[in-house]
């Protein structure tokens, strides 16, 4: 038998310690929380990208009573994102919520194995690295790429 081990590396900031790209995207992210329709689980979610030409593009979460026909924050701004500039690379992801009282969560929320998925499929497209900022009142979380939250993906990059 043979193991292997997986590490990870993210780094902790607050919100003061990142670059006014980041925080503007992170700020991008916060803001969107506020467009989400979360009738059934009270939790909103947002989302911003930065993309390469500079542009920042929101999402939000969008519950549907048939679970399955919903979409999360991430995919609804990567989605929305290709729709809009399908040649423009995805720089950085900023993902803010708010708990069921509407409050910021105070840890940073990740993406769910879905999204993950989706930024893998991004990274591999563009083949570079979508540097990933996950928003909480007390720390931001910065992944420098989605293989350090997913170290064995369906992908060739």
């Amino acid at each position: 038998m043979k193991e292997l081990n997986l590490t990870s590396t993210i780094q902790s900031f607050g919100m003061e310690e990142l670059t006014n790209e980041e925080r503007l995207l992170v700020e991008a992210a916060i803001t969107a929380t506020n467009s989400s329709y979360a009738p059934y689980s009270h939790f909103h979610v947002g989302a911003a990208v930065l993309l390469a030409n500079g542009e920042i593009i929101p999402g939000c979460n969008q519950e549907n009573a048939v679970l399955p026909a919903g979409i999360c924050a991430e995919r609804s701004a990567i989605f929305s994102a290709g729709a809009q500039y399908p040649e423009q690379p995805i720089l950085m992801l900023a993902i803010a919520a708010r708990d069921t009282k509407g409050e910021l969560t105070k840890q940073p929320v990740s993406p769910c194995g879905i999204c993950r998925q989706v930024i893998v499929e991004v990274e591999t497209r563009f083949n570079q690295p979508v540097r990933i900022l996950l928003y909480g009142q007390e720390s931001v979380y910065v992944i420098d790429g989605i293989r350090k939250l997913v170290p064995l993906t369906f992908s060739e990059f």
